[in-house]
């Protein structure tokens, strides 16, 4: 199996690889047919260097001869067993997908012992564990930090994993759900529907609904009835959102974005639309439920 998108290129790569050995045993052939007879020497050729330095017509030395055979030889045992012939495919079925495949699971059965041991104990108690939690670490460093922060703590659009506020739940069952699944957070965008100025207001009222004393009461009020017909419906009636669709608590002062007006409008302008990739199939269980135990514990003190 090959990446390219026509067959051409296979035959090609084909075609250049043997063509180039069969040219060199054709270059190798006729070399060989020179050979001085008994007390014949050498003849120069004409070449000469530095004034000094000919050139002999000898015959290619045996030795050397050998090793180049050996070469061809073997350049083209190795075309056959693997895949430097593209298109033809190779008698072993090798590939480096393959190979890659074959180390994971090597690596996975050396370890299942190890990951066997946490999986059957909770959460919670895997999070209490030294070793775990160093395991844990090893593999939120190589995943996560990229998104959520060596510490944790994340970054704009992407969730503190330190503090008590979830979008979608921090139970131990809750967050090793989200790291199988992955999650798709979606905001709709507004502003062509509610016009400038009616979402300025609604920007009012949820800064209002989070205790930011910055709000403008005139248009928080008529932003509360904007929020009754249309924002009540993911982030409830107090605002405190809803886990299950991943609406967040308007009433704190935990912002994924940004909880200035300014960003506020932009949100609701503009909408939102934010991706938890998916790690089951990459990870696999023991791994997942480490990684679980781990993040569980950044927000939970171990005792």
């Amino acid at each position: 199996m090959n990446d390219f998108t026509s067959s051409f290129w296979g035959y090609f790569i084909a075609a250049v690889s043997l063509g180039g050995i069969f040219y060199c045993a054709y270059i190798l052939a006729t070399q060989m047919k020179f050979k001085l007879k008994k007390g014949e020497k050498a003849q120069v050729t004409g070449h000469v260097w530095d004034g000094d330095l000919e050139e002999y017509n000898n015959p290619l030395p045996g030795w050397w001869v050998g090793m180049f055979i050996a070469t061809i030889v073997f350049a083209l045992a190795y075309l056959f067993l693997y895949p430097g012939l593209v298109a033809f495919g190779n008698a072993k079925g090798w590939s480096s997908a393959g190979q890659y495949k074959a180390e994971i699971v090597k690596a996975d059965q050396q370890t299942d012992a190890l990951y066997a041991k946490f999986m059957a104990m909770p959460i919670p108690e895997v999070a209490k564990s030294p070793e775990a939690t160093q395991m844990g670490k090893h593999l939120f460093q190589t995943y996560c930090v990229q998104c959520h922060g060596a510490d944790g703590r994340g970054a704009k659009g992407f969730p503190n994993l330190t503090d008590s506020d979830w979008l979608y739940g921090g139970t131990p069952a809750d967050i090793e759900h989200t790291i199988k699944i992955g999650r798709h957070g979606q905001m709709p965008a507004f502003g062509a529907v509610f016009g400038e100025e009616k979402v300025r207001d609604v920007a009012n009222y949820v800064m209002k609904l989070s205790g930011n004393a910055a709000y403008n009461n005139v248009r928080a009020e008529r932003g509360a009835n904007t929020y009754a017909q249309v924002c009540v419906a993911c982030h409830g009636t107090d605002g405190k959102g809803n886990q299950a669709l991943g609406a967040p608590n308007l009433t704190d002062k935990v912002w994924l974005y940004g909880g200035s007006e300014a960003t506020i409008v932009e949100t609701i302008t503009n909408g939102r639309n934010n991706v938890m990739p998916a790690w089951q199939d990459f990870l696999g269980n023991g791994k997942i439920h480490l990684l679980s135990a781990y993040v569980y514990g950044l927000s939970h003190e171990k005792k």
